[in-house]
């Protein structure tokens, strides 16, 4: 690993200066971005700790049912936090199957959104998109974890599991820039072009940092679930998770991870026939079926269609009756 230079601002104002600084690096918990400069993939000449910034770790509950939760909120006091666990509980849930307890101690929810694909390729410096080659090795290699949605010219995952429950949960995410410049960004779109952006996986611009992540009032309550099926059943990447939300409203939310480079939105007019009303075996396949129309899997990883289809339909049927 190179040397590099360590700041620890306790304003935004300060770590936005720090961060136009060429070469520099928000660093949260580490737990991601110190392995990818071990691993040669990242040389960031200024690490910008953003733990300090006053703030950026509190998570609050406002009196109109939405939620701040700080850039730097650890993701354990995120699973901890009551009022998320009551009213967000596919967040909390999500939050609480991070890794390990001592990853959910140092990882922050900025840190968790941003990681880079566990890709082994691209880890193991591969010539590929990610890092300064074109094309995708795993296309025709060992692709058992990558991408049956979505995917093209990287077939890489997402990482995160809070990234796939907040989208079911349309949170924002709120980027601080230069001059004080704000920008709020649907976490739907926080991921667009990550199958494509040779830079990284989210819409964060040089100098950006992830401010905060906001939840709306509107998808507090209702019925909420997140189901993670691993390899190792414990402290392990997603092989498919899914969050499914149905809103106080009636609306539903299908949202499937590790299938695509980012979270994976089912169709809404799948959503809408869910919502419609109670489902029986026969229709909940049907709409698994559809929800799964564009998938493409690669040579080893058709699994995880079937995986998101048992999913799917389990989460159909009780949002269906909920």
């Amino acid at each position: 690993m190179k040397s590099f230079h360590y700041h620890r601002p306790t304003t935004a104002a300060d770590a936005l200066a720090a961060l136009g600084v060429p070469d520099s690096a928000a660093l949260g918990g580490g737990t991601d971005l110190l392995v990818t400069m071990k691993e040669g993939l990242t040389e960031p000449a200024h690490l910008v700790d953003l733990r300090h910034i006053r703030g950026a770790r509190d998570i609050t509950a406002r009196p109109d049912g939405s939620m701040r939760i700080g850039g730097a909120a650890r993701i354990a006091d995120i699973a901890a936090h009551t009022v998320i666990r009551e009213k967000f509980a596919t967040l909390a849930e999500a939050a609480r199957l991070v890794g390990t307890p001592a990853l959910r101690n140092m990882g922050t929810i900025g840190g968790n959104l941003c990681q880079r694909p566990r890709c082994w390729y691209f880890r193991r410096g591969v010539p590929c998109l990610k890092n300064g080659g074109s094309g995708c090795a795993a296309v025709s290699g060992e692709n058992q974890y990558h991408a049956i949605l979505g995917g093209g010219p990287c077939h890489a995952v997402h990482p995160s599991d809070p990234a796939v429950a907040l989208t079911a949960l349309e949170a924002t995410v709120e980027l601080l820039g230069a001059n004080d410049a704000r920008r709020s960004v649907p976490i739907g779109e926080f991921f667009d072009g990550a199958a494509s952006n040779a830079r990284g996986e989210t819409s964060i611009a040089p100098g950006e940092m992830i401010e905060a992540v906001e939840l709306p009032a509107h998808s507090a309550g209702g019925a909420q679930r997140y189901v993670k099926l691993m390899q190792r059943g414990t402290w392990d990447f997603a092989l498919v998770s899914l969050a499914g939300v149905k809103r106080r409203d009636g609306e539903v939310r299908l949202v499937l991870g590790g299938v695509a480079p980012g979270p994976y939105r089912v169709n809404p007019s799948v959503e809408e026939d869910v919502a419609s009303g109670e489902l029986d075996d026969e229709s909940a396949d049907a709409l698994a079926e559809r929800a799964l129309y564009d998938a493409a899997p690669l040579s080893k990883n058709g699994y995880k269609a079937d995986q998101a289809a048992a999913l799917l339909k389990r989460a159909m049927l009780a949002l269906s009756r909920a």
